[in-house]
């Protein structure tokens, strides 16, 4: 009896034992099955801001352009942004003399687009502008308008010495279209005679709004400022050789503090692109 207990017990303990083997096993398998992986990997490839679709440095650009271009200079500014939506254009649009003055006394300035070489000139003389960036960009051409459907019969520049002719709009002296037109009026000996009838206005776009207004009989305007009017016409362009070619140059501030991007800017007012906005608007690209 004490034998047979005796085999009961041995066998049971085994049996424990057997069984305590088997879940010591399966508790190893198991923690090596959900035991974390650690890896190692290179640092991920940082994006590169010249690529489509990534982040750059937000610039806003300062450009100083001529009143005279204003909407071409807008769509141009929406072209270029598509393209470098990073880059913020903001402009200033006056006479060139104003804009000349401004950037003399430290205005924040990026781009200067002149419609004349003398306000660039003197900027360069100042040592403001880069020169190395300077380019003659665009020509337009001087015309004499009348409000439309004016029944006085103007039709070239010397009309404005008759007497039917009661005011006649120019810019000021510190105005490019002014100086073109106080050229044109030397050039054809009137211009001492017609001072009582004049009206000056301090940009072209002035000038130009004296003319719809029906406040003067005409007025000297260039030829892009009056493309963009349905309330006045055209009736004379100025005299072969009778004033100094109407250049518009450009360049980058020497002072600004977007250097890179004002070169990006400037670069694309000469592509194909903007040639095409700028000839739209009656602009001939110079070099042409």
């Amino acid at each position: 009896m004490k034998t047979k207990k005796t085999r009961l017990a041995v066998i049971f303990i085994a049996l424990l034992l057997f069984l305590s083997a088997g879940l010591t096993a399966c508790g190893e398998k198991e923690t090596e099955k959900t035991e974390p992986q650690m890896a190692t990997s290179e640092p991920a490839e940082q994006p590169d801001p010249s690529e489509p679709g990534q982040s750059m440095k937000q610039i806003t650009l300062n450009i100083f352009a001529a009143a005279s271009l204003t909407n071409c200079m807008q769509d141009i500014g929406t072209k270029f942004m598509e393209k470098n939506p990073h880059i913020l254009t903001q402009f200033n649009f006056e006479s060139s003399g104003t804009l000349q003055t401004q950037i003399s006394e430290g205005a924040p300035c990026d781009v200067f687009v002149s419609a004349a070489q003398k306000q660039m000139n003197s900027l360069e003389e100042a040592g403001l502008i880069d020169k190395e960036t300077r380019r003659d960009l665009l020509i337009n051409k001087v015309v004499m308008i009348v409000p439309k459907g004016s029944e006085l019969g103007l039709k070239s520049f010397e009309d404005v010495k008759e007497d039917k002719v009661e005011g006649v709009a120019l810019g000021e002296a510190s105005v490019p279209v002014g100086q073109y037109a106080e050229e044109i009026y030397k050039h054809l000996g009137l211009w001492d005679a017609i001072q009582p009838k004049i009206r000056f206005g301090n940009n072209v776009r002035v000038v130009l709004g004296f003319v719809e207004a029906g406040e003067v009989s005409c007025g000297v305007v260039y030829k892009t400022d009056a493309a963009i009017s349905d309330k006045v016409e055209v009736v004379a362009e100025a005299p072969e050789g009778s004033h100094k070619p109407v250049i518009y140059p450009a360049a980058v501030i020497r002072d600004s503090k977007e250097k890179d991007a004002a070169g990006l800017f400037l670069e694309f007012l000469g592509t194909p692109e903007a040639a095409a906005i700028f000839e739209q608007y009656g602009f001939t690209m110079a070099g042409k």
